[in-house]
């Protein structure tokens, strides 16, 4: 199936507020650890780690030890969505995750994950993902998702959602209902046995029935002692091969955008804009496969 680059139909909740497009800020030093907080593998190398060809599969103790990891990181991202108000900057709610992170003797997984300089992914309006957090105030009608992945005694818990920031339009608001109903339709596809490539026709029936499009270029994955491995997660149609197995661990992170589906990258390397300027919203889990159905480790 080709690409589209605009979403299917036509939005019937109103029209989006009009925002300036999103400008980078200033961006502050990394933020220091703790020697005593051990590092995944990557940090201090300045590559992008290539996707691990191992499935993460646990036995019980690893079991614990990630839902120790996701436990953590889910309450990190519920505590960050309470900052998200206008005035903030994103750099202060990277400050606040950091110390909450670093506090639980945990250390923040994207801080130096291939040169990234920040603690947590902070994506504004028509950032798709990765943004880097700065001295941009949040204002009154934005969103923005919060992407927090925590490293804690070797194991990665790795979630995100899409907060609302002050009075929100109606069409953004559905943009962002929607694309957590995606996910949860994806979620509930999985258990055992059940192949990877329904995750996707699950998620792009939902949003194409609202009008929306699903993003192609940015991808679920395999996570534990790795951040990101084996099996890609794609979240639009597709006839990948693949089963879910009992006992594994991976990412849903569907993004769903109100226009363009193609993606811009900014020349720091990591911030992914929508095409056309308009609006895109993501959330995510990380799910362990049972013989009957998925278990959310990163729910709250």
């Amino acid at each position: 199936m080709e690409k589209a680059s605009t979403r299917p139909g036509t939005q019937e909740s109103g029209q989006t507020k009009k925002r300036a497009p999103l400008v980078r800020g200033t961006v502050s030093p990394p933020l220091p650890v703790p020697g005593n907080i051990p590092r995944p593998p990557y940090v201090g190398t300045e590559y992008v780690p290539e996707i691990a060809k191992e499935i993460q599969m646990h036995d019980k103790e690893g079991i614990v030890h990630m839902r120790a990891a996701c436990e953590l990181a889910a309450r990190v991202l519920d505590y960050a969505g309470t900052l998200v108000k206008p005035s903030v900057t994103t750099d202060e709610i990277d400050k606040a995750v950091h110390k909450m992170i670093i506090d639980a003797g945990a250390y923040p997984s994207p801080l130096g994950y291939g040169g990234f300089p920040k603690s947590v992914c902070t994506s504004v309006n028509e950032c798709m993902c990765h943004g880097i957090p700065d001295s941009r105030e949040l204002q009154d009608g934005d969103i923005i998702n919060i992407d927090v992945t925590v490293y804690l005694n070797g194991y990665h818990g790795d979630t995100s959602k899409t907060f609302l920031c002050g009075e929100v339009d109606e069409a953004s608001k559905r943009l962002v209902k929607v694309t957590e109903e995606c996910l949860l339709r994806g979620i509930s596809t999985c258990k055992h046995g059940t192949s990877f490539k329904k995750i996707g026709r699950r998620i792009s029936e939902h949003a194409e029935r609202n009008g929306f499009g699903v993003v192609e270029c940015f991808v679920g994955h395999g996570v534990g002692r790795v951040f990101h491995s084996e099996p890609i997660i794609y979240h639009q149609r597709n006839n990948r091969p693949g089963q879910m197995i009992e006992g594994q661990t991976f990412t849903i992170e569907p993004i769903i955008s109100m226009g363009s589906i193609e993606c811009d990258m900014w020349d720091d390397g990591w911030t992914a804009v929508t095409t056309d300027g308009s609006l895109a919203a993501q959330f995510e889990h990380t799910i362990l496969i049972t013989r009957t159905g998925a278990e959310i480790l990163t729910k709250c």
